[in-house]
């Protein structure tokens, strides 16, 4: 399946997530692995909302009871006078309600790499991050390890940022386009004083993304909204011809003329499939310990796949063929890391259409525990398999064999 994003009043973390929350088949699992992360006072709840009469899904991030105003991206703390919080759970005048003690980017990474979420999930958690860190850094002109982060590096906006990150993972989309951001207008209050919108940060993360003003005053699309599109979104534009599934609304705090929500449809391509690069090489002088850490790094970094093939190579030595897949847009971040972790002196490339099935996970109950089952549907074929490691943890559990819980 393929997700359009249409961002016709900004983009917010919590409205991303709230959006891909409604297309999820099992919801519930998305929180239950969302309060299973262990953020601590972290508390979630997805509330029904109606904007303009339409219905969505207002996702609310409270620390140790109380619902955290501000998820803004700036390096400095701000006043209560905002016009953007109204997508990061806005508040009226009189500043936040209360205060979280910043964190620097090498602390945000190390509490990313504790949580209990898949390789993608936490790659793809990091990758925004780092955009984020890239545009302060930029903006204020110092080294990115220097970056404190004064509201992202809170706890609720790592929710944020965490659950859109599990939510595309759970939704196994193969790609994601979105339409051109409405930014919103006018200035913006900071510690630094007034700002114009987009703000510095938010405009060097939206380079080379079509994003226009319109008549509504404020800033409708957040630095984090903006690293989430960034890293996640392959193509901006108009509509492509769809089939869709499922329509999420994802809500914001505020009320305006217009409904105040991202709206997300998880659709499948009329025309069947999507384009990848496969790059392979051929190896005959890495240890296999070395080979397992380049496939690790690989994966972690987003690859769709990587796979190894036994092979002869050059003067009949035995040889290992690395092949590696991923969307064309990563072609050259991955041409890079291949030769970063690898002795290979060359590489081949190749661009392959491809078909997939959808992919969702489903919970099933037994008597000896709950099971998440992967769901794969499409070109009228619908498959489930039950994950591995739920069945082997039960099987340890119960004392009985594998096949007995499968």
């Amino acid at each position: 399946m393929k997700l359009y994003i249409e961002c016709n009043m900004g983009a917010a973390g919590d409205m991303l997530m709230a959006a891909l929350f409604e297309l999820l088949p099992e919801p519930q699992e998305f929180l239950a692995r969302m309060r299973a992360l262990g953020l601590p006072g972290v508390e979630l709840s997805a509330e029904p909302s109606v904007k303009c009469g339409i219905r969505g899904t207002h996702m609310s991030v409270r620390i140790s009871g109380a619902e955290e105003h501000s998820h803004d991206v700036h390096t400095h703390s701000h006043s209560g006078e905002h016009s953007h919080e109204h997508h990061e759970h806005s508040h009226g005048e009189g500043g936040h309600s209360h205060s979280h003690t910043a964190m620097s980017y090498p602390e945000i990474l190390e509490r990313i790499a504790a949580l209990d979420i898949s390789d993608k999930a936490r790659a793809d958690a990091r990758a925004v991050y780092k955009l984020l860190a890239e545009a302060e850094s930029a903006v204020h002109g110092q080294p990115i390890e220097q970056i404190h982060f004064h509201e992202v590096g809170s706890l609720d906006a790592l929710a944020d940022i965490v659950g859109v990150c599990l939510a595309v993972d759970m939704l196994g989309l193969s790609q994601i386009s979105a339409s051109a951001i409405h930014v919103g207008s006018g200035n913006v209050r900071c510690a630094h004083g007034i700002l114009p919108v987009p703000t510095p940060a938010t405009a060097l993360l939206l380079q080379g993304i079509p994003y226009y003003s319109g008549a509504i005053r404020g800033e409708l699309c957040t630095p984090t909204g903006a690293a989430l599109l960034r890293h996640f979104v392959t193509s901006f534009g108009a509509a492509p011809v769809m089939s869709v599934a499922k329509i999420g609304y994802g809500m914001g705090s505020k009320d305006f003329e217009a409904a105040n929500c991202v709206r997300a449809f998880l659709y499948e391509d009329t025309q069947g499939g999507d384009s990848v690069v496969e790059i392979n090489c051929n190896i005959d002088d890495m240890t296999a310990e070395a080979i397992g850490f380049a496939v690790e790094e690989l994966l972690s970094a987003g690859a769709l796949d990587v796979f190894l093939t036994p092979v002869y190579a050059k003067k009949n030595r035995p040889a290992t063929m690395m092949t590696l897949l991923c969307h064309p847009e990563d072609e050259e971040r991955f041409t890079a890391l291949i030769f970063r972790h690898t002795t290979t002196l060359g590489l081949r490339k190749a661009t392959l259409r491809r078909a997939t099935l959808s992919r969702s996970f489903e919970t099933r109950e037994t008597r000896f525990g709950s099971v998440s089952v992967k769901v794969s549907e499409g070109f009228g074929v619908r498959r489930e398999k039950p994950e591995f490691d739920d069945l082997a943890r039960l099987a340890r559990e119960n004392d009985v064999p594998l096949g007995e819980v499968l």
